[in-house]
């Protein structure tokens, strides 16, 4: 007799679980606007990841690449030398501000040489603006280029929610619509535009919490790479100072 009990709940449960639909079959039987906010949604999410994959890519390459530049600067003992290496650090913002740097000091060294003077001598103080200006001018280039496209992960991240709760709404109205049609409150009424309001609030969630994360991240690593180009900016200036005007 137990055996027979057992037997009878084990096919009721599983004829309910026949019954219930899946995640797949819920989205396609939801309402348009409801499957429009979710496929904005998961393009969104989809575009974000690329975008976190490809700015962790160049964000730990810039790092690397900026330390081993800095450690070969450092050892060097002529300009010029370092410049030979320079294309061995492409994907460094420091070094590209080292490339700046140096290409405008030629520039100076090579006015004042061709005016009769040495090339070798003391810049004077409109050189040191111009030096300053490019150095400036390649950080904020640099700089841009790093925040390129995370605008995009913090945009994702604030309004994500929303729209998801737009489908939420949405689907919580289909089923009050529902309910005074047909004048019944049941779970099989309602269910399924609940069902598929929780998707749409899910989904929005899902894209927002990893594209918030990421820029924050990328912002964190940014400045470092930041502070790193401001500090080296001014080493190079002191070493151009002390070097030309003690000549």
């Amino acid at each position: 007799m137990q055996h027979d009990v057992i037997q009878v709940y084990l096919a009721t449960v599983g004829q309910v679980d026949a019954a219930q639909p899946g995640i797949a079959e819920l989205i396609l039987d939801a309402d348009l606007v409801v499957q429009l906010v979710l496929l904005v949604l998961v393009g969104m999410s989809v575009a974000c990841w690329v975008i976190i994959l490809n700015k962790y890519s160049a964000l730990r390459k810039a790092q690397a690449q900026s330390e081993l530049f800095l450690a070969a600067f450092w050892k060097a003992r002529r300009l010029d030398q370092v410049y030979e290496q320079i294309e061995r650090y492409q994907g460094s913002p420091v070094a590209q501000v080292f490339r700046a740097g140096y290409v405008e000091l030629t520039k100076l060294t090579s006015t004042e040489a061709s005016g009769g003077g040495d090339g070798d001598a003391a810049i004077h103080l409109g050189g040191e603006d111009n030096l300053a200006r490019a150095l400036r001018r390649t950080m904020s280039k640099e700089r841009r280029g790093m925040e390129r496209l995370t605008t995009f992960l913090a945009t994702t991240g604030s309004t994500a929610p929303f729209i998801g709760l737009f489908g939420t709404v949405w689907g919580i109205l289909r089923a009050f619509q529902k309910i005074g049609a047909t004048g019944q409150a049941t779970v099989a009424t309602v269910g399924p535009d609940i069902a598929h309001a929780l998707i749409a609030t899910a989904v929005g969630l899902a894209a927002a919490i990893p594209a918030v994360m990421a820029y924050n991240f990328f912002n964190s690593r940014i400045r470092v790479v930041v502070g790193e180009m401001d500090d080296f900016s001014d080493d190079f200036l002191n070493i151009v100072k002390r070097h030309f005007r003690g000549r």
